[in-house]
This record gives structure tokens, C-alpha cells and sequence, in this order.
């Protein structure tokens, strides 16, 4: 197996990080935990003057407990020990770096997949950071390999999920799934059909969408009373995620005004759209087997959508297992390098048109790998 690097965020500034968290925001409604309380854990990631961080020690890359989760979850051996020993365990980024001085940056708000992690697309938003904006990765309690909390406690996946995510067996879902994929007739047809397989066999996942845009709140409320000092709040948030999260930031655009455009990371777009139309920019990207899923985004709106498709990608190639577990069978076959390139590219280049406004469109990437529609 070839062994990559973690890639290098290419802006014009370095990378600063701080997490915290938001303790005891509401009541739990994940069955067996409605005795507890939820709290949100957030990474923050954004632009500091390169000089600023000379003699600074970059920050961990993933703790102990992460590879642990990551270990069980994917059935790898993640090695924390040896990487800690190797000096290899370290994000290119810093913890607690100055800020800009007197300068704030437009926020992209994250959301990770389901069982994954704060950190799990770090490398996307360690690049957009050092462009220009501030990235808040949110952690999604139980639903996530593992959240840590800035007490130093953390929250395991909670693995009845599995059993709980679809009423039906996997058997029957995988094949339910199959017949989707082949489904024929227009946009709005499929999407009548891809609704009616979630209301009938996704009711849970469905229901988590509102409490995973509850946390996102909670951290942007933090955001304002906390960090606003670097955070510029005037031009609207912007929304983005992988899988789970990637519905969650088109849902989170469509319920609330002040996000004002969405990129969606190869995510199913389960939630209750009844009746919603999408009004604000919307940024769909898939790996192939996942298209013929997600059409819902380019039918029922009344702003700029875009759908683009790379080729040779599997779903968590977006993440950044593409570097860290490069098994083709898992994250596809496209060269890592040139996928976190590609995605990096696609996200600026629609987060600088529809949230810093520095130009009128996008132009997105032109590649042998990419397919670009735009509806």
C-alpha cells in the first residue's frame, strides 16, 4: 500500500485551533439515554499570520480515544502509540495561536458523518481555514466513534444505532436501495420515490436530523457570545458536512435564514422537506453509486444548484480516511492527493462566491475526474 502524507493546507495563512464545549444544552432523545443530558463539543479552525505560530507545537492529530473508536469502527489498526513515538500524530495546525489582529472571517459551520468524528474531515477544513474562514466542527454525541468533552470525559458510539437506523433488515434495505438506484422517470418522480423508501424505512434517521441542527445552534450561540472577537457573523454562516452531516447542512439552510448557502458531501438528504423549498445555494457532491440516491436538491429550489460527481470515489473517500486508510475497496481507487484537492477546490471555490461574495459564480475545477451540472 502506498503510504501518503497528510496533505498541506495551501492558503495564505496558518491554521489555529481551540475546541469547546457547550455542557448540558437539553434534554437526550436517543432511546436509553433520555435520562441524560446532551452536550456539544466543537473544534474551531481558523486563519493566523504564518509568523505568528513560529516555535508553536502543532496540534495532536487524533487522541487515544479516536483510535480506539477509529480501530473498532473500521475494523484497522490505528497505532497511537507508535505515531505519538514517531512524532508522526500531528495536525497542521496550532491550539490556541493568536488571532489576526482586529480582523474577522466568514464561518463555515461543519457536521461530521454518522460514526465518525469531530475531526473526521479536518484536512477540508484545515485548507478552508487557512483561505480565509473560520471552520466549527460540531460533534454529534453517541452518533459519533467517539466525542470528547473538554473535561476531559467522552461519549462512545452508542451501538444499538446500527440495530435502530432502518426498520427493516439490512438485507431488505440494501435491496430496497438497489431498486432506487435503478428507478426511472423525472427528477420529481425520483424524488417521490426516494421519499417515500426514508418516511417508510428511515424514520429514525429522519428524526435525528432537528436534533442534530439543535446542536449546531447551541455551538453558534457559544460562537456569538464567545468568539465573535474573529468571527464575522455580518454576511451569514455557511453550512457543510459529510454524509449525515451533509443533510444537515442542507436542512440547516432550508429551517434557518442565517445560513446562507450549503455544501453537501456525498449525504442522503433525510429529514422532513415536506412543503420546503430550498432558497439559498446549494453545492451536492457525489461518488458515482451514490447519484441516482439524491436529487432532491435540484428540484424543489429557488436558487443556484449544483451537483458534481468524481469518478473512482467511494463514500468515505470524502473524509480523511482517503489519507489515513487508503483501501480502495473502502475510499475508492482516485488518487488521494488529487481527490483532497479536487473537494478543496470545490468548496472554495462555492463558499467564495455565495459567503465571502468575492465573485459573482464559481469556477469550479475542470478534471477528468469530475462531472459538473449545474441546475
Amino acid at each position: 500500500m502506498k503510504k501518503y502524507q497528510t496533505p498541506e493546507p495551501k492558503g495564505k495563512y496558518a491554521v489555529g485551533t481551540l475546541t469547546y464545549t457547550v455542557y448540558n444544552d437539553r434534554k437526550e432523545t436517543l432511546p436509553e439515554h433520555e435520562d441524560e443530558m446532551r452536550s456539544v463539543a466543537v473544534r474551531v479552525y481558523y486563519p493566523v499570520e504564518k509568523e505568528s505560530v513560529t516555535g508553536l507545537e502543532k496540534e495532536q492529530n487524533i487522541s487515544h480515544v479516536m483510535a480506539e473508536g477509529i480501530s473498532k469502527a473500521f475494523m484497522v489498526k490505528v497505532d497511537y502509540d507508535k505515531s505519538e513515538a514517531k512524532g508522526e500524530n500531528r495536525s497542521n495546525c496550532y491550539r490556541n495561536a493568536p488571532h489576526v489582529p482586529e480582523t474577522k472571517f466568514p464561518l463555515i459551520v461543519f457536521n461530521h458523518g454518522y460514526y465518525s468524528y469531530r475531526e473526521g474531515n479536518s484536512f477540508l477544513c484545515l485548507e478552508l481555514a487557512s483561505h480565509g474562514y473560520v471552520v466549527m466542527s460540531v460533534a454529534h454525541s453517541h452518533e459519533a466513534v467517539a466525542t470528547e468533552f473538554d473535561d476531559g470525559t467522552n461519549v462512545l458510539f452508542e451501538n444499538k444505532i446500527k440495530k435502530w437506523m432502518y426498520n427493516k433488515s439490512t438485507l431488505k434495505v440494501v435491496c430496497e436501495m438497489n431498486r432506487l438506484k435503478k428507478f426511472k422517470g423525472s427528477l420529481e418522480d425520483r424524488v417521490s420515490a426516494i421519499d417515500k423508501w426514508q418516511k417508510g424505512s428511515a424514520g429514525y434517521l429522519n428524526g435525528r436530523i432537528p436534533e442534530w441542527e439543535k446542536d449546531v445552534y447551541a455551538a453558534v450561540k457559544y460562537a456569538k457570545e464567545n468568539l465573535s472577537d474573529f468571527i464575522d457573523f455580518d454576511c451569514g454562516i455557511g453550512a457543510a458536512g459529510h454524509s449525515m452531516g451533509g443533510a444537515v447542512a442542507y436542512a440547516l439552510c432550508q429551517d434557518d435564514p442565517e445560513f446562507v448557502c450549503a455544501a453537501n458531501l456525498d449525504g442522503a438528504l433525510f429529514g422532513d422537506h415536506d412543503g420546503k423549498i430550498m432558497k439559498r445555494p446549494y453545492l451536492q457532491i457525489n461518488c458515482r453509486p451514490n447519484v441516482p440516491l439524491i436529487y432532491r436538491g435540484f428540484v424543489q429550489k429557488k436558487a443556484p444548484a449544483y451537483r458534481i460527481i468524481f469518478e473512482n470515489m467511494q463514500h468515505l473517500g470524502f473524509s480523511d480516511l482517503k489519507h489515513v486508510i487508503p483501501v480502495s475497496m473502502m475510499v475508492g481507487k482516485l488518487d488521494p492527493d488529487l481527490a483532497h484537492e479536487n473537494v478543496c477546490k470545490c468548496h472554495l471555490e462555492f463558499f467564495d462566491a455565495y459567503l465571502k461574495h468575492s465573485k459573482p459564480e464559481p469556477d469550479f475545477p475542470e478534471s477528468d475526474c469530475l462531472m459538473i451540472e449545474k441546475f
